[in-house]
């Protein structure tokens, strides 16, 4: 069984200032890349080898989701007070995932192994959007309840510090999910196949 270490993830975070609405925006597209193989254990090996390569790790991985977070912020300086106006969080997900182009003619058992895993890797890669997507409410929800400060300048300061401390945050459930998630992998997987292995036997 192929020991899957389930998709690192990219956090890119950008500050603009500007005017904007409050609000969360939300965008999620997908890309793949093709797998081939008719056997399930070169199957296995494709989803390896013809993975998303991550430049932070170097390292090839079955599916990715990048992550990109950008805040749009104005400041209203009101007498000698300070205090952040209008707030956009903007999030954009990606979400690299395999699609398996050499089916026809596969044994039955590469068929089985690629239903099993082609929908572990999608559900994984949709948790660390939806991880995302949480922790980007927060932030927006952060940053329009922070206290107004005397200056701007240590308005923005606050801005960047909560920014931070937030987004380490959610790095960190990000890590979090995927530890889980590996020392789980294959148990989990091999239910679901002994599973499916029975039911395509008794024609379920």
């Amino acid at each position: 069984m192929l020991g899957i270490r389930l998709a690192l993830t990219a956090f890119i975070l950008s500050l603009g200032i500007a005017s904007a609405g409050a609000e969360t925006i939300v965008s999620k597209s997908y890309s793949y890349y093709p797998v081939g193989g008719q056997t399930a254990a070169k199957l296995e090996e494709e989803l390896w080898r013809g993975g998303p390569e991550l430049e932070e790790t170097g390292n090839r991985h079955p599916g990715a989701t990048r992550i990109r977070i950008n805040r749009v912020i104005s400041f209203e300086q009101s007498g000698n007070r300070c205090a952040v106006g209008d707030v956009t969080v903007k999030l954009d997900t990606r979400l690299t995932l395999p699609r398996w182009t050499d089916s026809s003619g596969a044994e039955r058992k590469a068929h089985l192994v690629w239903r099993t895993l082609s929908s572990d890797i999608k559900r994984h890669e949709e948790r660390h959007a939806e991880i995302a997507r949480q922790w980007s409410r927060k932030l927006e929800t952060a940053l329009r309840n922070l206290r107004p400060e005397a200056d701007c300048v240590r308005m923005q300061a606050k801005v960047e510090s909560t920014s931070k401390s937030i987004l380490e945050k959610h790095a960190a459930d990000h890590e979090r999910f995927d530890r889980v998630e590996a020392a789980s992998f294959e148990r989990r997987i091999g239910r679901i196949l002994r599973y499916k292995a029975k039911q395509m036997e008794t024609g379920g």
